[in-house]
């Protein structure tokens, strides 16, 4: 019997050999199931779409527990290797940790570019790390916020058709951390292009953060921010996802040309 929760499996679609191939990266505490809209779309475009599952993700929060952000890393390098046996030309895509990760990796691994959307500079509640970890003894898990559970999403049916972890592991928040300071940190050696997404209307990851992340990207000579209305933190599956596919293939395609 399958460990994984039903739906929430990671995803490949095969496409045009001829156009790059896209890693589509999920959010903390989230599944590939939030990326997989976006790669059906990107692929009826005709891109190759690889969704990965992170490691403690999808399964039982006591494995998100276990994990550390060098194990989301190498979730990171399993997927781009796999794309590397079809294309040499991948671009990043990531939500929320999803876009940590992919900021993170273009500095790594040889990419053609990033997309990343509702992209944390920091937490929305700022603890050290060595607290979190003091307290992640005590307290296992935090509401993910302090409304009703979907408050922040406008499209409710989508939001009841989503599957995460109901609540925040506060061990996992405490890598979470020290992955964000991994990317501030790597932030100015990116040097591909970069679209940045960010809803206006969001209230978990403020929307002061992209501008955080967009003016330290000091190094690479395209990079795009845009705000999306009408949309909470999750930008792949909430109302506003079409002008979050629309932007994320007009960017594949504009880089695409461009190299």
């Amino acid at each position: 019997m399958s460990q994984l929760i039903p739906t929430a499996e990671p995803f490949f679609l095969l496409g045009d050999s001829s156009k790059p191939a896209c890693l589509l990266i999920h959010g903390f505490t989230g599944t590939p199931k939030e990326m997989c809209g976006m790669g059906e779309y990107l692929h009826r475009q005709g891109y190759t779409c690889l969704g990965i599952r992170l490691a403690g993700h999808a399964t039982h929060p006591e494995d998100m527990i276990r994990s550390r952000w060098t194990d989301w890393i190498a979730s990171v390098e399993d997927g781009y290797n796999l794309l590397c046996g079809l294309t040499d030309d991948i671009f990043l895509i990531g939500l929320s940790m999803g876009g940590i990760l992919s900021l993170l990796m273009s500095t790594r691994l040889s990419v053609k570019g990033v997309i990343a959307m509702s992209t944390p500079a920091r937490m929305p509640s700022d603890y050290p790390i060595w607290f979190m970890k003091l307290v992640s003894l005590v307290v296992r898990y935090r509401p993910k916020t302090s409304g009703p559970p979907g408050s922040g999403w406008f499209d409710k049916a989508a939001y009841k058709d989503n599957i995460t972890y109901e609540k925040n592991p506060v061990r996992s928040a405490a890598e979470l951390k020290r992955l964000i300071l991994e990317m501030r940190a790597a932030l100015p050696r990116v040097n591909v292009p970069v679209l940045l997404m960010h809803s206006r209307d969001e209230t978990y990851i403020l929307p002061d953060n992209i501008e955080y992340i967009y003016n330290r990207l000091v190094s690479t000579p395209d990079k795009t921010k845009l705000y999306i209305t009408g949309s909470g933190h999750n930008l792949t599956r909430d109302a506003g996802r079409e002008q979050v596919f629309q932007s994320a293939v007009a960017f594949l395609q504009r880089v695409s040309n461009k190299t």
